[in-house]
């Protein structure tokens, strides 16, 4: 519990509270009524009086003195927890994350917290009540159930990781019950209500795998500095063996006590490496992300929160998860886009996850094939340490990279003739092809043949995609759809003609040309159904699957060992942009897709079509690697003071209206020059790259500066002034701090 203020010459004490409102302050309220003050502590959520209504709050400190007088001041209703929920280390951060990010404490609060609890459910993990295996079934042989196979795979998940809850058993069928029962009737299952969350003495089920001296090297170097704070950069080209790394590193900080936070960019990455850690620790291990339940979500972040669970496998908002003793975080991928929160209280999983180690001093684990360059910039000043697999680990070989140079070849629906006779040679001796699409749908442009006419948005600047299956035309930055149409509407012409690929239409003529072969595509479409993905993912391990057709999901991460030929289709579409990351993310998403190739015994080729075989930026990762391309980009940004040799802050404001935004920021201008005494640059207002958006005009501001600590103090100073302009209630803005897209 928190000390008691000291006397500050006021009788009786003041809650300041912090409440999930768009304002930059805390609220004052009087301790509740009929409470001793000593039940309070900061880390608590309080029920509040707001306006008309109620709303759970966050205690941040107990003071004796407020600027609003006593009579003005209303009582919190009630204390909801009997013990802090955030330690006083975790309030700190989330207090550094609110300066950074100039966003307000409360809402940066709230979203340290799981749905269930910031609403003001009790802080109880769900019912204790656990499935678990009885001495027969420990001791039956699984292939005894051959006949029933979701029995078999049931008993197979028991033996592995016993005991279940409900909530584990809803993540592995949704059908569970039934096939529960069935075990249970054969004597093979029963329940316990005894509370079996408390850690194991065990830590290792499977032994680690043998390493080679680099990835040797990289463990020992991490494990010996397990007590104070370190930022390691673990840079291994694809399939060089990083994820056991991780787990040997893991092993040595779970013997000293300690836990262990693993964060991956995508949803889709969580359940391969959930596997692997289940396989290989005996520690309970709590996953968290937007697909789980709010029920799981709770009991995930309770166990971590009380030291139940040792690992937390999680997405970029499991970075604000408490915990009892956190030894060590790991970001996989740390390069990747979703790290960075685009929407709402916008920040980076990776940075913040950096300032979380250091004001716990334990080491922090970013791990990818093509680090960011920001990364690449703090490894080459030694404010990182540059750890290196240059190899792939086992007997796999690095893929041999193709240009394929498609100017006036002949192409059917993107496959160019050479392509489809290497697609055709590697079924023939029963590996798998890997195909690579970033554009999900049929094809991007439905356009009028005779009067010209493109199928367009009515809320936002772009063309609606077809989707051929479902008949519709869809717009993939609102939510707006309507039916395919047959006929031009601007001149009622039938001849409408789809311009460009989608993976779609790609699939559709994958499915002609090799009738006879198993084709899967993956993309948000085809896997939105709970548990699509990974059985896809499962038929693909298991061979059943010869061509895989998707967009970004199959570009990391997966571990394909029967795929040795990937083909990137239209590798040209990203080469010309306006934003400075592109490049970046181009040869990141070239080399990510490129490492799924070959990744088993057998050798793997990487087939890129273009035309632009001439380009610097293509040629340069076939002939010198990724690492050059990084040297080289980084001296671009140099020349042209681009981040990280500056630092940036974009001001976003979006109306109905054209005029409220630029007048908005118009006037934002004018009061950041008033300030003065800074040498920040800002430019615009102007519109954004995509102006119109799901029926809002879009403008903005960026600040740009040499030095961070100017940028910050004239942001710190000019954020109350903005949120004071009467043109702030006519818009929506927000502040975008080191944002990582310009649109």
């Amino acid at each position: 519990m928190a000390k008691l203020p000291r006397e500050t010459g006021q009788t009786g004490l003041i809650f300041k509270v912090a409440l999930s409102v768009p304002i930059y302050r805390l609220f004052d309220y009087l301790g509740p009524e009929n409470t001793p003050p000593e039940l309070a502590a900061p880390g608590m959520r309080l029920e509040v009086p707001f306006g008309k209504g109620k709303k759970i709050g966050f205690l941040v400190d107990i003071v004796r003195h407020s600027d609003i007088t006593p009579d003005k001041l209303k009582p919190v209703t009630r204390i909801l927890d009997t013990q802090p929920l955030l330690s006083a280390k975790e309030l700190q951060l989330l207090h550094w994350v609110s300066r950074y990010y100039h966003h307000p404490l409360g809402e940066v609060i709230s979203a340290a917290f799981p749905t269930a609890l910031r609403s003001g459910k009790p802080a109880l993990l769900p019912s204790q009540k656990r499935h678990i295996l009885t001495d027969a079934g420990k001791a039956l042989n699984s292939l005894q159930l051959k006949r029933a196979p979701r029995q078999k795979a049931l008993l197979e998940l028991f033996q592995a990781q016993q005991p279940l809850s409900e909530e584990d058993l809803a993540q592995w069928h949704s059908h569970w019950r039934a096939t529960v029962k069935q075990l249970a009737d054969k004597h093979l299952v029963t329940i316990t209500y005894a509370d079996t969350t408390s850690p194991t003495d065990r830590v290792l089920k499977d032994a680690a795998l043998p390493c080679n001296p680099q990835q040797q090297a990289a463990i020992t170097a991490v494990s010996d500095h397990l007590t104070a704070f370190k930022v390691f950069l673990l840079e291994g080209v694809t399939g060089s063996g990083k994820t056991e790394v991780y787990m040997q590193i893991i092993r040595s900080v779970l013997a000293q006590g300690g836990q262990v936070l693993v964060l991956v960019p995508e949803i889709t990455l969580t359940p391969q490496l959930e596997e692997r850690f289940r396989r290989r620790f005996a520690v309970n291990i709590a996953i968290t992300h937007s697909r789980l339940t709010d029920t799981q979500r709770q009991a995930a972040w309770l166990n971590t929160q009380q030291g139940n669970s040792a690992i937390l496998l999680g997405t970029r908002s499991a970075l604000f998860t408490p915990f009892k003793n956190l030894g060590l975080i790991i970001l996989d991928e740390e390069h990747d886009s979703s790290f960075k929160q685009q929407e709402g209280f916008r920040f980076s999983a990776r940075d913040v996850a950096v300032v979380r180690a250091k004001m716990l001093g334990i080491p922090v684990l970013l791990g990818s094939a093509t680090p960011s360059l920001e990364s690449f910039y703090n490894a080459s000043t030694q404010r990182y340490t540059l750890l290196q697999l240059p190899e792939r680990a086992g007997a796999a070989l690095a893929p041999a990279l193709q240009l394929l140079d498609i100017r006036n070849k002949k192409i059917q629906e993107g496959l160019s003739e050479q392509l489809l006779a290497d697609i055709a040679k590697t079924l023939a001796k029963g590996e798998q092809v890997l195909l690579f699409l970033n554009r999900r749908g049929y094809a991007p442009t439905l356009i009028c043949h005779s009067c010209g006419w493109v199928a367009r948005c009515p809320r936002c600047d772009a063309n609606l995609i077809i989707h051929s299956r479902k008949k519709q035309l869809r717009c993939h930055h609102c939510t707006y759809e309507q039916r395919l149409l047959d006929q031009c509407p601007a001149c009622n012409s039938p001849d409408l003609t789809a311009l460009g690929l989608g993976t779609e239409r790609v699939e559709n003529v994958l499915n002609a040309l090799f009738a006879n072969k198993t084709i899967v595509r993956l993309d948000r479409d085809s896997t939105q159904r709970k548990g699509s993905l990974e059985n896809y993912l499962a038929q693909i391990n298991q061979g059943q699957v010869d061509i895989i057709l998707g967009t970004q999901m199959l570009a990391k991460g997966h571990h394909f060992p029967n795929v040795t030929l990937v083909a990137i289709l239209d590798v040209d579409s990203g080469l010309f942009s306006i934003d400075f990351h592109a490049a970046e993310k181009l040869a990141q998403m070239i080399v990510q897709v490129s490492g799924r190739a070959g990744r088993g015994e057998k050798s793997g080729k990487v087939v890129m079509q273009t035309r632009r075989p001439d380009h610097p930026l293509l040629t340069t990762l076939i002939t010198e690697g990724y690492n050059s391309f990084a040297m080289s980009a980084l001296a671009e940004r140099k020349q042209a003071l681009l981040p990280p040799f500056s630092y940036q802050a974009l001001l976003r404001a979006q109306a109905v209206d054209e005029q409220p935004p630029q007048l908005f920021l118009s006037a934002v201008l004018e009061l950041a020059q008033s300030i003065g005494g800074h040498t920040i640059q800002i430019l615009g207002p102007v519109a954004a790259p995509m102006a119109r958006r799901a029926g809002y005009y879009r403008y903005q501001l960026l600040f740009q500066g040499g030095k961070r600590r100017e940028l910050h103090t004239l942001l710190e100073a000019l954020m109350p002034k903005i949120a004071a302009l009467k043109l702030a209630k006519k818009v929506r803005w927000s502040l975008d701090v080191d944002p990582v897209d310009l649109y």
